[in-house]
């Protein structure tokens, strides 16, 4: 992913600094808003963070969360954490510093293989989940993809999505202008300047991670809805009939909302990219207002780590249980004795006692 730099900034062959400095014009109007784009950074790292070990903890804990679902939701979770951890810190510090890149030659080409490959791997685990959605609902009565088969189409998603995002990683340039009088280390893709080879990528990787994707997820969402209105399930009665819909356009709802999320977070960013691609004179956008625009869709982009936690968290009753435990065992603990205390000091009663019903999470039967 290209951002805060035009691309082949030297491809003219001038390699004067003040030139240097004229590919800069931005920068100080991106620095007035640093007060502001840093905590929303903080805050996007920290929400992801919590939200997605949250989630991978309950799948992870839960035998009865332990299917096909669940688990390309999982590695939705973990390619999400592994973004907020490792890409998002390091490329805004790089967008909001004045020195430019402060991580070395190693982390310089590694982030945008990660960022890249981040990327493609979510819309590629939405895929795999809209098509096991599908299967599910279409063929109820078929076998499902084993634990071992899961894990083999996940190593497929990870390698393919590596193998697509590292033509970036390769035209990456780690360059330290200091020697030359100017306080700034760049590091920045650099593709050849003769040719299309940069806007064709981008078409290509754009129609990859993204158009191909959603329009297979549309499509079997498709398929998904007319299949729960056309299709009873074999040898059920009306009643169970009934309940097993409602579970699975719940689920429906769930993976609808991940895939619109997803879908409306990365279209500013995609558009711009492709945008930038071409027109690298800067004739709509102009260069003074590029580094803002540039931060502002990598923000909104960044935010779809957030999101899918919430959503399934929402949509899915056991992962509001784990939650609603958590709570409940935090606040009994920090209670006074209110109502009596055992001869450990531990509280006899609370808010959340009622809530914990032998029917909870041992027994809930609207697994996804």
């Amino acid at each position: 992913m290209e951002i805060f730099l035009p691309a082949d900034p030297w491809g003219s062959g001038n390699t004067s600094l003040d030139n240097h400095t004229g590919l800069f014009s931005g920068t100080e109007l991106l620095l007035r808003f640093k007060p502001l784009f840093l905590p929303l950074y903080c805050l996007l790292v920290a929400v992801a963070a919590v939200g997605n070990c949250f989630l991978l903890a309950c799948i992870s804990s839960d035998k009865k969360l332990h299917n096909a679902t669940n688990f390309f939701i999982g590695n939705l979770a973990a390619g999400d954490l592994l973004m907020c951890l490792s890409c998002v810190p390091l490329t805004a510090s790089y967008a909001l510093g004045r020195g430019g890149w402060a991580f070395g030659r190693p982390l310089c080409h590694l982030v945008p293989l990660l960022q890249g490959a981040t990327v493609v791997a979510s819309a590629l685990s939405l895929t795999a989940i809209a098509v096991d959605r599908y299967i599910v609902v279409a063929h109820p009565v078929r076998r499902r993809i084993s634990v071992r088969g899961c894990g083999g189409v996940a190593l497929g998603i990870w390698c393919l999505s590596l193998a697509l995002a590292a033509p970036p990683s390769f035209y990456t340039r780690y360059l330290d202008l200091r020697p030359s009088g100017l306080h700034l280390v760049v590091c920045e893709e650099f593709w050849p300047s003769s040719g299309h080879l940069r806007l064709l990528y981008s078409c290509f990787i754009l129609t990859a991670s993204y158009m191909i994707p959603l329009l297979s997820v549309s499509v079997s969402y498709c398929a998904i809805s007319g299949s729960l209105r056309r299709h009873a399930l074999p040898g059920e009665t009306s009643r169970s009939q009934e309940r097993w819909s409602r579970r699975r356009r719940k689920t429906f709802s769930l993976l609808v909302a991940s895939v619109l999320a997803f879908a409306l977070c990365w279209l500013p960013l995609q558009v711009l990219n492709l945008l930038l691609d071409l027109d690298p004179d800067f004739h709509i956008t102009g260069k003074r207002y590029i580094n803002l625009l540039q931060v502002c869709c990598h923000l909104v982009a960044m935010s779809s780590t957030c999101y899918n936690p919430f959503i399934y968290a929402s949509l899915h009753s056991k992962v509001r249980q784990h939650l609603k435990g958590y709570l409940c065992y935090r606040r009994r603990r920090a209670a006074p004795r209110e109502g009596g205390a055992d001869v450990h000091g531990e509280t006899l009663t609370s808010p959340c006692a009622s809530s914990h019903t032998n029917d909870g999470l041992g027994n809930t039967k609207n697994n996804i």
